[in-house]
């Protein structure tokens, strides 16, 4: 198994891409801490692990906020006994409006969950990831690789998700950490629920790629545990694009 006797956190692991991963993430051997703030939801990922015989613990988190991050990662190490893989994928979307008329208070939500508290991970899970070496994962968007009007928030968030990746690779590195990312496209999670009520647009976004379809979270999952393996043992610093190529559309 790919993450055989490996300790790993997913943020946002109650649903979606985080659910698909957490339960990968058990198929392949890893222990999980599903951090999430919905409990019903963060416990019925951790049931769906245990029911396959895995190991798995709910740990309700904020991770927009310091303590709550702390906490995530000491109740970790305090039950599995280590820390080896991170996976930041707790995130929201916005308002679609021109960046002018987008309100001060969204804009902080937005960059504090899909942004800050990828900082916030990293800076109170490092400390553990250095003992012996480790991954971490970070979910950007295919929106932080391109602009599109009317999510200025998003882009900016997803958009230093990447270049925040490219910086804690090129500082840990020489502690044996590998820092990297996904950009998912158009996937099929609670996000694009609004998307799929306009038959107009959804008709257009929903073939926005080169293989003119949505993807799953699965297929997210699976690129994620590509690069949490040692599959990817060289690569650091990287970005994958899980798009059904909208990024060359």
């Amino acid at each position: 198994m790919k993450l055989s006797g490996r300790v790993s956190i997913i943020t946002g692991g109650g649903g979606g891409i985080g659910r698909a991963t957490a339960l990968k993430f058990s198929e392949e051997g890893a222990s999980v801490v599903v951090a999430d703030m919905d409990e019903p939801s963060g416990e019925e990922t951790v049931r769906l692990i245990r029911e396959k015989k895995g190991r798995a613990l709910y740990v309700r988190t904020n991770v927009r906020n310091s303590e709550s991050i702390q906490e995530l990662v000491h109740k970790t190490v305090e039950h599995f006994g280590n820390l080896d893989i991170l996976v930041n994928n707790a995130g929201i979307g916005q308002s679609e409006v021109k960046s002018v008329d987008l309100e001060e208070t969204e804009w902080d939500d937005v960059l504090d969950t899909n942004l800050k508290s990828i900082f916030l991970s990293m800076k109170y899970s490092v400390p553990e990831l250095m003992k012996k070496g480790g991954v971490i994962v970070n979910v950007s968007s295919l929106l932080g690789l391109k602009g599109r009007k009317y999510v200025s928030a998003y882009n900016a968030a997803k958009g230093g998700v990447v270049l925040l990746t490219q910086n804690a690779a090129l500082e840990y590195g020489k502690d044996r950490i590998r820092v990297n990312a996904v950009a998912p496209g158009v996937i099929d999670t609670n996000i694009i629920e609004g998307w799929k009520k306009d038959e107009r647009k959804w008709s257009v976004i929903s073939k926005s790629n080169a293989l003119r379809r949505i993807g799953n979270p699965d297929e997210v999952a699976s690129a994620i545990l590509f690069l949490a393996s040692d599959e990817a043992s060289f690569i650091t610093g990287a970005t994958l694009p899980v798009d059904g190529g909208g990024l060359i559309y």
